[in-house]
């Protein structure tokens, strides 16, 4: 029955032709392997390429080498790539999913364009993707954020959408197919797992058709996502002008019958990148009368103009100054963003944190924080020194790149520097015996 309906599911959708070539992303899990299994005994012309991320030790290794012997037994080329995680965690500030995203996407890519792969398959099913609505859910989204993951996006494909993963593990048990179960999806440390270990079997247990039903609505999501791409489309075209390099939403000739922030929303996100936290503080920016005040996205800055919102690339020299309220839980700095959590110092389990992330007493920060680029001038006391450091001096000691300096920012509670953004933060707001509350941040690239 699966085979069948994955041959349907790909038919339908046009994902792949026979005459194509198919690299297959195959981790050594469950999911991968009966991902592989299938497209063997479909027929069609295949590659697995598997990733060594090193971070689990021998189970890493064993992962290797079950998918190498697979692909030999298969008869299909096989291509493997050991990566430094960590140390390129180190070196980009980066989570470790970020990290590991980023570099078996371009290494996807780069084996396609010198191996003449067509198409990049990867195992995502339908659980994956109700997890996703759940996760995006959960940290605020738009409709767009709810539609879970896409069966397609350019030449990569998900041929096993359509599939829960209860029946891709009856496949691989009646099929006898070897499979290697990742130790750390049994670990509650990340969302994703919360989500699939916690919250997807107490649903269950009240509705036993809970994924159909998902599935169901996901697609209906995906619908109205696009029923709403088309509206907003037509907007686009009569409420936008473009002059000299900066785009006009002209408010006033939205209709007044589509809901004004919504329509902001999709207009500022989907063709600029602006998150929605940002568009809310526009928004309401907006209905105050408030002008001048600037709005950031990764590549972008919106700021309101007489009842008008112009949009333009950030120029070389914006400082790129927002304000960080006491309840933000977020923020937005060139290609990274900052996540904010206050917790009491008795929940503090490591206090030698990595340059990504700074833990700072709280109870000396004055609200509101800022955060801007760096400037000429800026000085801060490094964390383990007593005495002040020009932060231009201190990135030229790290060996810090020009195009590295220009994304620079800082975080700062009133005229002082307490964090050199992923960097360094100010001794004088370091962990005390004294302190009580602790102002976590953890930065993230986009």
């Amino acid at each position: 029955m699966l085979i069948e309906n994955f041959q349907r599911y790909i038919e339908h959708y046009a994902l792949a032709r026979r005459d194509e070539r198919i690299l297959l992303t195959v981790s050594g899990g469950v999911d991968s392997m009966v991902m592989l299994a299938l497209f063997i005994e479909s027929g069609y012309r295949v590659g697995v390429a598997h990733c060594n991320f090193q971070l689990r030790g021998v189970e890493s290794d064993e992962d290797e080498v079950l998918v190498a012997n697979e692909a030999a037994r298969y008869g299909v080329p096989c291509y493997n790539r050991r990566f430094d995680t960590v140390g390129e965690m180190e070196r980009t500030g980066e989570s470790m999913e970020m990290a590991a995203r980023r570099l078996r996407y371009a290494w996807f890519e780069e084996l396609c364009r010198e191996e003449g792969y067509d198409r990049i398959a990867v195992a995502h099913h339908a659980d994956d993707s109700i997890e996703t609505f759940f996760i995006n859910l959960l940290r605020g989204t738009g409709l767009r954020g709810l539609t879970g993951i896409h069966y397609q996006n350019g030449r990569l494909i998900r041929p096993l959408m359509f599939a829960a993963r209860k029946e891709i593990l009856e496949y691989a048990v009646q099929h006898r197919i070897p499979f290697r179960e990742d130790s750390t999806n049994r670990s509650t440390k990340h969302l994703r797992n919360k989500i699939r270990l916690g919250l997807v079997p107490r649903i269950r247990e009240i509705n036993a058709k809970f994924t159909d039903l998902m599935r169901r609505n996901i697609s209906r999501l995906m619908d109205a996502q696009s029923f709403i791409d088309a509206a907003i489309e037509r907007v686009r075209c009569e409420a936008m002008s473009s002059e000299r390099g900066i785009d006009t939403i002209h408010v006033e000739r939205i209709p007044e019958s589509f809901p004004r922030n919504f329509v902001i929303y999709e207009l500022l996100n989907s063709a600029y990148g602006f998150k929605g936290d940002v568009i809310d503080a526009l928004c309401h920016a907006l209905e105050q009368g408030t002008t001048g005040r600037r709005f950031y996205a990764r590549e972008h800055v919106a700021y309101i103009d007489r009842g008008e919102i112009l949009v333009t690339r950030i120029a070389a020299g914006d400082s790129c100054e927002v304000k960080v309220e006491e309840r933000a839980l977020r923020s937005y700095c060139g290609n990274s963003v900052l996540y904010y959590e206050k917790v009491d110092i008795g929940t503090i389990k490591d206090f030698g944190v990595p340059p990504h992330i700074a833990q700072l007493d709280a109870d000396k920060l004055h609200y509101p924080l800022t955060l801007r680029r760096w400037r000429e001038g800026d000085w801060f006391v490094p964390f383990g020194m007593s005495g002040k450091r020009k932060v231009s001096d201190f990135l030229i000691d790290n060996k810090v790149s020009m195009a590295e300096k220009e994304r620079q920012f800082v975080l700062l509670s009133g005229e002082d520097i307490v964090w050199v953004v992923g960097r360094r933060i100010d001794d004088r707001y370091r962990l005390t015996r004294d302190t009580d509350t602790v102002l976590r941040i953890v930065k993230e690239i986009l």
